[in-house]
């Protein structure tokens, strides 16, 4: 079972207090948007086998949104963090880079 710790209460909620939210750090495109665009962002999804950084709400808890980055294969959590936070923290970065030692964060130069 998937158990995820919600950054901001504390909580270590399983899976059924949870509810998914998909592909975290998204660019949303709203009103004002081309078409291409605004499809691309209802539509356009990345659903890897393997390291994933997602939304998810804690439901069943404080209600809030956050994101947690895990491995979808393993269901190893590498960590969560708030949903306003732009990148994952430097902690997650490196314990993911100890599992996966190729990967880089999409925003990084």
């Amino acid at each position: 079972m998937l158990i995820l710790t919600c950054p901001y209460c504390g909580v270590a909620a399983d899976e059924t207090e949870l509810a998914c939210g998909g592909e975290a750090h998204l660019t949303r495109h709203g009103p004002g948007s081309s078409d291409d665009a605004f499809h691309g962002y209802l539509f356009s999804r990345k659903n890897p086998r393997g390291l994933h950084v997602e939304r998810w709400r804690h439901v069943q808890g404080c209600g809030k949104w956050f994101h947690a980055a895990r491995d979808t294969v393993t269901l190893q959590v590498f960590g969560t963090y708030p949903a306003q936070s732009h990148e994952p923290p430097e902690d997650i970065v490196r314990a993911i880079r100890r599992r996966h030692p190729e990967w880089t964060w999409k925003g990084a130069a």
